[in-house]
């Protein structure tokens, strides 16, 4: 019984030339990628459960290194798979050298992601968690894989973004130093406004949100004299990054509200227009009526 079993395992299922793969081959590949994800998930889990909690490791860190162990322990168990069915490596490698400078011209923007994933996962710059700015687009960081990333928008939106953006365009981190950042609102004012009460209002008015930050305080610069008015910028700074329009908002609300109290004046935009007939200047009702013949 025991020989019988023995010979349909190793009853050829595919020969080509010397190469033969087997049924007892087929049960050996399987048993090395199920020993291997087990691996992975006892590695996982243990460091989860004993290393992480004691340690002061964020959460993108944490993602990374279960990642690249991840991909280590799946790559080692690829190559014991074809070790195990005969496949010798070198001459698998020398024989199809053509056909891999074909491919890999036809998929190198795919190769390009795929570094540019190693390198994301290896160097730390940009990790799970991390709210980021690309291109004008804004959102946290939830998954950062070989060769794509997932971004969440304030939208609640995911976005698939191709690694090779995050080293080829600039990249803003806004979680890298896990400190303070500071924002901005600008305005403008009418220059009949007393400038000394409008940074007292300003100030009044972002100092009541329980999102801005008392040290380093808020503050007031008179920007420029503008055409249509003075211009001012307020600056605080927040922990509340991912939500800053929304704060920006609320104090924007706040501002609004206490200039009419107060009877400040936001100024728009006004054109002077200056009309000529007959080589005369005239007010604009009267050229107007002249013109339309009244």
């Amino acid at each position: 019984m025991t020989d019988q079993f023995r010979n349909i395992l190793e009853l050829p299922l595919l020969k080509i030339k010397d190469f033969e793969l087997t049924l007892f081959d087929i049960v050996l590949v399987i048993l090395i990628f199920t020993f291997s994800r087990l691996l992975v998930w006892s590695t996982q889990k243990f460091l989860k459960r004993n290393i992480f909690r004691r340690s002061t490791i964020d959460e993108g860190r944490q993602f990374t290194l279960l990642q690249l162990i991840k991909y280590f322990v799946y790559i080692i168990a690829a190559l014991l798979a074809l070790q195990a069915v005969g496949v010798q490596l070198s001459l698998l490698l020398a024989g199809s050298a053509a056909l891999l400078v074909g491919i890999g011209l036809g998929l190198q923007q795919t190769f390009k992601d795929l570094v540019a994933g190693l390198i994301l996962l290896f160097e730390g710059n940009v990790t799970v968690g991390d709210i980021i700015e690309i291109n004008a687009l804004i959102g946290r960081v939830t998954a950062i894989g070989l060769r794509t990333s997932k971004i969440e928008s304030r939208d609640a939106i995911t976005i698939i973004v191709p690694n090779s953006r995050f080293l080829d365009d600039n990249v803003i981190n806004w979680s890298h130093n896990k400190k303070l950042t500071r924002f901005n609102i600008p305005l403008s004012v009418s220059y009949d406004c007393d400038p000394d009460q409008v940074k007292k209002i300003l100030l009044e008015c972002v100092r009541g949100n329980r999102d801005v930050v008392e040290k380093p305080g808020p503050f007031v610069r008179l920007q420029d004299f503008g055409e249509n008015g003075i211009r001012f910028e307020l600056l605080f700074w927040t922990y509340n990054v991912w939500r800053i329009e929304n704060l920006k908002s609320e104090i924007r609300f706040g501002i609004f509200k206490a200039f009419q109290a107060n009877g400040i004046t936001i100024p728009f935009p006004q054109r002077e227009v200056h009309v000529r007939v007959n080589g005369k200047d005239l007010p604009a009702e009267d050229a107007l009526r002249k013109l339309t013949g009244e």
